[in-house]
C-alpha cells in the first residue's frame, strides 16, 4: 500500500508503477469490516476506472491529468456511478447511474474512486457516531469521536488509505472531523461546487468539500471540481479575484477562549502567540452575532430543510431512521411558513451586522471545535454534545463564507488540536495561501500517516470568468496551470480555454538563471509540437500583463497545431545560446516532472 500525498503518488507513477497494480494493492488494504467504509470498489469497478484512465491518457496525455491515478474516497451521500448511495440508511439506498458533478470533474482529471465512506445518517451530526453501519472511531484514540458527519472520509485519509476524500459540510461536517484526525478540511463558498448528485442535508447551505493530508492537495482537488453547473440552480460562477494579501499584512480576528476546554484553551493561546509576530494585527472580537446566526440553523426553521432530503424515509418509514436523527428532524414540526420567513428576515439583519467584521479584519482564526469528547459522552447526551461541536462552525454557511481547517498543534496527551481560518465568500485562493504558510509553523504529521504537513509546493489556479472582449494567449512555461506564475494570469482575469500543442516548427529550451525556472520557445526548421495552454485574456488587462514580462521573454505570434495563430510567449535568440534544448520532452510540464 502506498501511504502519501499527491506528490508521492505522482512520483510512484513517474518511476514506472502501473495504475492497475498500484491501485489494486491499495484496494486490498481497504477492509470491509472497517467501519469507515460503507462500500469499497469491487475489482470490476476498479478495472473499469483504470481502463477509462488509460483511454483518457491516450486522448489528452498524462501531463494534462493533474490527478492521474490518484485514489480518493467519496462520502456516501454523493453519487458515484456503479456504487450504491445510502446516506447511511439502507432503506433509502439506490444504485447511482451517473457520477455527481464534483466526482465527474475529479475523474476527468485522472482520479480513481476507491470507495464510499460512512457518515452520520443523512449528514445530520458532527460526531461520527450516528450511523447504522457502525461508529467511526478517532484515528488517535478509539474511545474518542472521529467527528462528523464526514467521519469515514476523515478516517480513511488520516490513516493513509487514500490521499484525499470528499466531505460535505453544512454546519461543520468537514471541518470538525478534519481537526479531530489531524488533516486538512477545505470548505468552499456555498455554490462554488455543484450539488448535482448530492443527497441534500440543507440544499441552500450544503457544500461539498475536500479532506486531504496537506493544504496543497486540498486546494488542487477543490480547484478541479468546482465550477458552474447548469443542472444546479444554486451553482455559482467564481467572481474575479482581488489582489492577494500576504500573511504579514493580515488583520486577524479571534474569539475569546471562554468556550474551550482547558487543554484546547492553552493550545489555542500558544498558537495565537506564534501567529502574532507574523501578522499585522491579531485582535479579539465579539462573536455574539455569529452565535445568534448559528442558533438559527438547528433551533430555527432550517431544520425543515433537512426533512426534504430524507422526506421519502421520514414520512413513509420513520422507523428506518436512527432515533436521534428522527428527534432532530422532528423539531421542524414546531415551525410554520410564517416562522420561516421571519427567520429569513432575521438572518438578513444578522448578515449585515456580521459583514461589518470584515471592516476590522481580513480573516477569522478560531478553534475548529471547543473540545474533543468521548464516544461515551456522546452516547450519554447525543444532542447537547453534538451541538457543542458546532460552536465555531455552524454560522459559516448561513453567512455564505469560506473556510479551511488545518492541524495546529499536538496536545501533551498526543491528540491533535486544529484551527479554522474563515474568510468572506470566494476567498479560497487566499485561505489556502495563508493556511499553507501556517502549515509550516509546526512539525506535525498528517493524520497517522507519518507524512509531514509541511508542504510548500505550487498552489493551483482558481479559474475566474472574463468580461468583455478577450484575446487568445498561448502559455508554455511558468504560467501553465499549477506553475508558479499562473496567478499572474488569474489576477488579470484570464480564464483557461484548452490545452493543445504548437505546430511542428518550434523548439523548447530551458533558460539559464531564471527565477522561477522558465523555458524559451523559438521557431526552428527542424522543430516539433510543443505543449501549450490557451487562455482567454481580457484585452483591457493585456497591457498590464505584458508589462510584467521580463527579458528575454516577450509576446509575439505562435502558430498552433490547428494552424491558427494566437498571441504567445517567445524568447530573444541571444538567451538561447547557453540554454538547454528540451524539445524532446514535448513540453515544459513534462520536463519539470522529469527533474
Amino acid at each position: 500500500m502506498l501511504v502519501g500525498t499527491f506528490d508521492d503518488w505522482k512520483r510512484a507513477y513517474n518511476e514506472g508503477a502501473e495504475p492497475a497494480e498500484l491501485l489494486e494493492q491499495q484496494r486490498q488494504a481497504c477492509k470491509s469490516d472497517d467501519t469507515a467504509w460503507i462500500s469499497i470498489a469491487t475489482l470490476e469497478l476498479l478495472q473499469a476506472q483504470v481502463q477509462a484512465l488509460v483511454a483518457l491518457e491516450t486522448a489528452v496525455g498524462r501531463d494534462q491529468l493533474p490527478l492521474y491515478g490518484i485514489p480518493f474516497a467519496v462520502k456516501d451521500n454523493i453519487d458515484v456511478e456503479g456504487f450504491t448511495t445510502t446516506a447511511a440508511c439502507a432503506e433509502f439506498a439506490y444504485r447511482a447511474t451517473s457520477d455527481a458533478f464534483a466526482v465527474k470533474r475529479l475523474k476527468q482529471a485522472g482520479a480513481i474512486v476507491m470507495g464510499k465512506t460512512n457518515l452520520d445518517q443523512f449528514a445530520t451530526g458532527l460526531v461520527g457516531t450516528r450511523s447504522p453501519y457502525g461508529i467511526v472511531p478517532n484515528t488517535f484514540n478509539a474511545s474518542l469521536i472521529s467527528g462528523g458527519s464526514s467521519s469515514g472520509s476523515a478516517s480513511v485519509v488520516a490513516r493513509g488509505l487514500v490521499p484525499f476524500a470528499l466531505s460535505t459540510d453544512t454546519a461543520g461536517s468537514g471541518r470538525v472531523p478534519a481537526a479531530f484526525n489531524q488533516i486538512v478540511g477545505l470548505k468552499p463558498t456555498p455554490g462554488a461546487v455543484s450539488g448535482t448528485g448530492l443527497v441534500p442535508a440543507c440544499r441552500t447551505l450544503d457544500c461539498i468539500g475536500v479532506l486531504a493530508l496537506n493544504v496543497a492537495d486540498s486546494a488542487l482537488a477543490m480547484s478541479l471540481m468546482e465550477g458552474p453547473d447548469a443542472e444546479d440552480g444554486y451553482s455559482q460562477v467564481r467572481p474575479a479575484l482581488t489582489k492577494h494579501k500576504p500573511l504579514s499584512e493580515l488583520r486577524i480576528g479571534i474569539p475569546d477562549t471562554g468556550k474551550l476546554s482547558t487543554d484546547y484553551e492553552l493550545a489555542f493561546t500558544q498558537f495565537i502567540d506564534r501567529l502574532k509576530p507574523q501578522a499585522k494585527d491579531v485582535s479579539t472580537l465579539s462573536f455574539e452575532t455569529l452565535f445568534e446566526v448559528a442558533n438559527l440553523l438547528y433551533y430555527g426553521p432550517w431544520v425543515a430543510e433537512r426533512v426534504v432530503g430524507a422526506r421519502s424515509i421520514y414520512e413513509r418509514k420513520p422507523d428506518a431512521l436512527l432515533p436521534v436523527i428522527r428527534q432532530v428532524l422532528d423539531v421542524y414540526q414546531r415551525f410554520n411558513a410564517a416562522d420561516t420567513f421571519a427567520a429569513q428576515y432575521r438572518l438578513q439583519d444578522l448578515k449585515r451586522t456580521a459583514e461589518k467584521i470584515w471592516e476590522r479584519c481580513d480573516v477569522l482564526c478560531v478553534p475548529s471545535s471547543p473540545r474533543h469528547p468521548s464516544i461515551a459522552e456522546v452516547e450519554a447526551d447525543p444532542v447537547a454534545v453534538n451541538s457543542e461541536m458546532g460552536t465555531y462552525t455552524n454560522f459559516v454557511n448561513l453567512l455564505g463564507w469560506s473556510a479551511i481547517a488545518i492541524p495546529a498543534a499536538q496536545l501533551p496527551n498526543g491528540l491533535p488540536f486544529g484551527i479554522t481560518l474563515i474568510a468572506p465568500a470566494w476567498r479560497e485562493p487566499d485561505l489556502v495561501r495563508w493556511a499553507q504558510h501556517l502549515e509550516s509553523m509546526h512539525h506535525l504529521t498528517a493524520g497517522a500517516t507519518g507524512q509531514s504537513t509541511q508542504t510548500l509546493g505550487a498552489l493551483p489556479a482558481w479559474h475566474v470568468p472574463t468580461n468583455g472582449d478577450t484575446l487568445e494567449l498561448a502559455v508554455v512555461g511558468a504560467h501553465l496551470r499549477g506553475m508558479p506564475l499562473n496567478h499572474e494570469l488569474l489576477e488579470c482575469g484570464a480564464s483557461f480555454s484548452h490545452a493543445t500543442t504548437t505546430s511542428s516548427s518550434y523548439r523548447l529550451y530551458a533558460l539559464q538563471g531564471t527565477v522561477p525556472a522558465k523555458p524559451g520557445l523559438a521557431q526552428a526548421a527542424n522543430g516539433a509540437p510543443i505543449a501549450v495552454e490557451v487562455w482567454n485574456m481580457p484585452i483591457t488587462h493585456f497591457g498590464r500583463f505584458v508589462a510584467g514580462i521580463p527579458a528575454p521573454l516577450g509576446i509575439g505570434s505562435v502558430t498552433l497545431a490547428d494552424g491558427r495563430t494566437v498571441k504567445g510567449f517567445i524568447c530573444e535568440g541571444v538567451a538561447l545560446q547557453n540554454a538547454v534544448d528540451i524539445t524532446h520532452f514535448g513540453g515544459w510540464r513534462a520536463y519539470r516532472m522529469a527533474q
